[in-house]
């Protein structure tokens, strides 16, 4: 609790001081931006969505030019109009130029015409680029396969089942315990068992994507409101399939008196089918989201201060950075109980789902 009103209080005084910060800059608009001053606001987007490269830095030249360091990553296209077209995303040249009649536009790829500005508006284009995304979820799913598969055969050998575990076996045996002790175990039962690959296989994906996301430079994925609608939208299947009669009669006919029966029974099911996966999506989302932007406003300060003055800006840095050492450790904190609070969860849901079956278990016994 501490460290989330260390974390809000951060947020919210940040939130002031670039309040104050961009009051005068808007009064000088246009003069600043044609100085080409630090833009923080165009830092945070490009670390924070998905891009079509993985950008690292940029280097400044003599005659005062960027040189952007990056990974072009492959761009697919597909426009009924014009068919499929594919290529690097170095074709681009960083937004700066069409290719094939396409252009990066904010991100974006659109169509246009023949003087490779306009947009042509004619054309409807379909997206299917590998993106830095795509890219950092398959190295990320890899790599967990690549640990978990080499600690199988480990136990596959004996070790660690006639011997004492050894290497990653020593890392992963207690959170694979905890998982099922502290999560799968009080809410689903005896039939834990049945849950537990699902149950594992979420906290290990989200974990190891939410550690991913803190290596400068590579992409935040799990703060990607797509990547957690897919996986609230795969619990949902999972908590549907594991519901029973009872559940269901519990929401369509709930215990309160006959007036209040269909306002109660919209309600429950709205918080069946809605509510509960929008809850699995949008925390871990939002969590994830927002200290990746509090780590990189800790640093854009710096640079924000430099632009008023170099002397305030290195009389700033240490601060900035102690800060930002000291949020990143939170990260990582945060890293592990996103992805227990998310599996959690589910067990949970999935445990409201066969509700039924506990009460006549306990019965039975």
């Amino acid at each position: 609790m501490r460290l989330k009103r260390v974390k809000y209080l951060l947020v919210a005084s940040f939130s002031l001081f670039l309040l104050f910060v961009s009051t005068p800059v808007k009064a000088n608009d246009a003069p600043e931006k044609k100085k080409g001053g630090f833009n923080a606001q165009e830092v945070i987007f490009d670390h924070v969505l998905n891009a079509h490269e993985f950008h690292f830095m940029d280097l400044v030249g003599e005659n005062g030019e960027k040189h952007p360091v990056s990974i072009p990553l492959p761009i697919i296209i597909y426009a009924p109009q014009r068919g499929v077209t594919s290529f690097m995303s170095s074709k681009f040249e960083h937004g700066h130029a069409a290719h094939n009649g396409y252009r990066l536009e904010h991100g974006k790829i659109i169509a246009v015409k023949e003087d490779g500005v306009t947009k042509d508006e004619a054309v409807k284009v379909i997206d299917l680029s590998i993106s830095r995304n795509v890219v950092q979820m398959m190295l990320a799913l890899f790599i967990l396969l690549w640990i978990l598969l080499s600690i199988a055969k480990k136990y596959k050998k004996g070790i660690g089942v006639t011997s004492a575990p050894k290497g990653m076996q020593n890392t992963l045996e207690p959170v694979i315990a905890f998982v099922r002790d502290e999560v799968a175990k009080p809410n689903l039962g005896h039939n834990y068992m049945k849950y537990l690959p699902y149950l594992l296989t979420v906290f290990f994906f989200i974990l190891v994507n939410n550690i991913f996301g803190l290596i400068p430079g590579s992409a935040n994925v799990t703060g990607n409101i797509a990547f957690t609608a897919v996986l609230g939208v795969i619990s949902l299947v999972v908590i549907l399939f594991s519901s029973n009669r009872h559940y269901w009669a519990h929401i369509f006919n709930p215990p309160v008196p006959g007036a209040m029966k269909p306002v109660i029974a919209l309600v429950e099911f709205i918080g069946a089918v809605f509510t509960k996966p929008a809850s699995l999506i949008i925390r871990l989302f939002a969590n994830m989201l927002a200290g990746h932007i509090i780590i990189i406003c800790l640093i854009s300060l710096i640079f924000i201060f430099a632009g008023m003055s170099k002397a305030v800006g290195w009389g700033f840095s240490p601060i900035s950075v102690a800060f930002t050492v000291f949020i990143y450790f939170i990260e990582i904190l945060v890293a592990f109980i996103q992805a227990f609070i998310f599996t959690n969860l589910t067990a949970v849901f999935i445990g409201q789902a066969r509700e039924g079956e506990h009460h006549a278990e306990e019965a039975h016994h």
